[in-house]
């Protein structure tokens, strides 16, 4: 069952709070969510980044200051992509992530402007919310608000879904469908919560945790690739 607004209100007011949000402001609290922002900072994997390419670009305040030039740091830079686009094409097998690999979750840091950052259709990137949570005896999770969704931004893959007895600021992983800008402070999306019911197994009392507690935008631990399952899918045939 759903938390609505004023519920969320009252956990966050109770003695032993159930929800923590940091900073917490009542303007941004709907009928059955809270409203979380954009964090001044992103981070790219560096292994992502075609040589001499800007992950990113400051707006100049109107899209027709901007061309594909400024995707790249040196003039002849941009000669060469287009002598040679394949060596600039994200579908390039040099650019694979190998989720095992810590190497490949080696990162940038990319500060967002006042003036507003222009993020590419062709970088993933990693940003984390302003806020930070804790969240006990719910179940929290995070998506998009409409405006958010209609402009074709993504503010997260599969890794909407908090736990409970998470501690930490939201890490995000945005990606757009055009180059759009986004600012730091707007709104990314919302948080809610729900009950449920069972034993609990708090995710900061959980060894195999990897990311609680976690500030700002935080890479991905690498994926556990589980060997002992294949005896098992042996016994099964």
């Amino acid at each position: 069952m759903q938390l609505t607004g004023p519920e969320i209100m009252r956990r966050m007011n109770a003695e032993n709070p159930d929800i923590i949000i940091r900073p917490f402001d009542e303007r941004c609290l709907g009928s059955n969510s809270y409203d979380l922002h954009l964090g001044d900072t992103l981070k790219v994997y560096k292994h992502t980044i075609p040589w001499g390419m800007k992950p990113a670009l400051e707006y100049k305040g109107a899209p027709e200051k901007h061309s594909m030039k400024d995707w790249f740091e040196y003039p002849v830079r941009f000669e060469v992509y287009k002598l040679n686009p394949d060596e600039y094409d994200i579908r390039n097998p040099r650019y694979l992530i190998d989720p095992t690999n810590p190497a490949h979750h080696e990162t940038i840091d990319i500060k967002i402007p006042d003036t507003g950052l222009i993020l590419s259709p062709d970088i993933g990137y990693l940003g984390t919310t302003v806020e930070y949570t804790e969240t006990r005896n719910l179940f929290p999770y995070m998506d998009g608000k409409s405006s958010i969704g209609r402009n074709f931004i993504l503010n997260h893959h599969t890794a909407g879904r908090g736990d409970d007895g998470f501690c930490g600021q939201w890490t995000l992983e945005i990606r757009v469908l055009y180059p759009t800008v986004v600012y730091p402070y707007m709104r990314i999306g919302q948080i809610y919560y729900e009950e449920f019911i069972g034993e609990r197994k708090p995710y900061d009392k959980n060894k195999a945790s990897h990311y609680n507690g976690q500030m700002g935008a935080t890479a991905a631990a690498p994926v556990a690739v589980d060997w002992f399952l294949r005896d098992a899918v042996q016994k099964m045939k």
